[in-house]
């Protein structure tokens, strides 16, 4: 199994995962162009894919989802909420494309199992993924304004993890936002901090060699090194991992990451 952080950040997100089997996308948060283009960066194809698995109805996530799925007949999958909300967003999908992935289930292709969580965000039924293949095991987390027991659950033990650090508490409440919109990003469903990032991370890192791809960094309310330093800190004090590997992925300005093995 391997992936590949396309992009991620408040422009867009999507993250590709390949087996021997299969080829997915987890969002299409960009017009078609730009996807396309990320695709042709890693030398993929959106010919290949087998389906496009969907977090949340939020524009960054499905900005492009509609066209990819008309223009090379895409399987979509996605919860009844998420598709209910994205009515109207992004055009007319064709009934065989549509594809229903309820919260809390797992989904089986080939030797490739799904697994679909919830999360905590302001959007009709946000859901992550785990993806497992064998012994290994890939957790996506992002959008979520905190990191419950359950989620942990769900995610603990991962060989790798994209996980979100969204922001600096002290560099958002000073920032150049409006307090409605702080608000929004500090509260229960908004952004998890490189804070927290840390402290949910120190509970389902169990390996030393685990790779941490640090995911939606805010441009205006965060930096690396902060981000960095925050997770990297706090696990090597539990003596869990080194810095060596927790890496970043640079929010919208970055290419993106070469394919990773899980």
């Amino acid at each position: 199994m391997r992936f590949s952080v396309l992009a991620s950040g408040s422009s867009g997100n999507a993250i590709y995962i390949e087996n021997d089997e299969h080829r997915f996308l987890v969002d299409a948060g960009f017009s078609g162009k730009k996807l396309e283009s990320l695709f042709a960066n890693i030398n993929r194809s959106m010919d290949d894919l087998d389906g496009i698995f969907v977090t949340h109805e939020h524009s960054d996530h499905i900005k492009g989802l509609g066209v990819i799925a008309r223009k090379y007949g895409t399987p979509i999958y996605a919860n009844e909420k998420t598709w209910k909300a994205m009515d109207g967003l992004i055009g007319k999908i064709p009934l065989d494309q549509r594809f229903q992935f309820d919260m809390e289930t797992v989904q089986s292709f080939g030797s490739l199992d799904v697994e679909s969580f919830a999360v905590s965000h302001d959007a009709a039924d946000p859901m992550f993924y785990t993806f497992h293949q064998n012994d290994r095991k890939l957790a996506i987390i992002t959008d979520t304004g905190y990191v419950s027991d359950r989620m942990k659950g769900i995610i603990s033990g991962a060989d790798t993890f994209v996980f979100e650090s969204n922001h600096d508490v002290s560099m958002l409440q000073m920032g150049r936002y409006p307090w409605s919109v702080k608000r929004r990003i500090l509260s229960d469903v908004g952004h998890v901090s490189n804070e927290d990032a840390a402290v949910a991370m120190s509970e389902v890192v169990f390996e030393k060699e685990t790779k941490i791809y640090l995911s939606h960094l805010s441009k205006d309310n965060n930096m690396k090194d902060l981000a960095r330093m925050s997770v990297t800190q706090t696990l090597e004090t539990c003596g869990i991992i080194t810095g060596e590997y927790v890496h970043l992925f640079d929010t919208d300005a970055d290419a993106p990451t070469e394919l990773v093995r899980v």
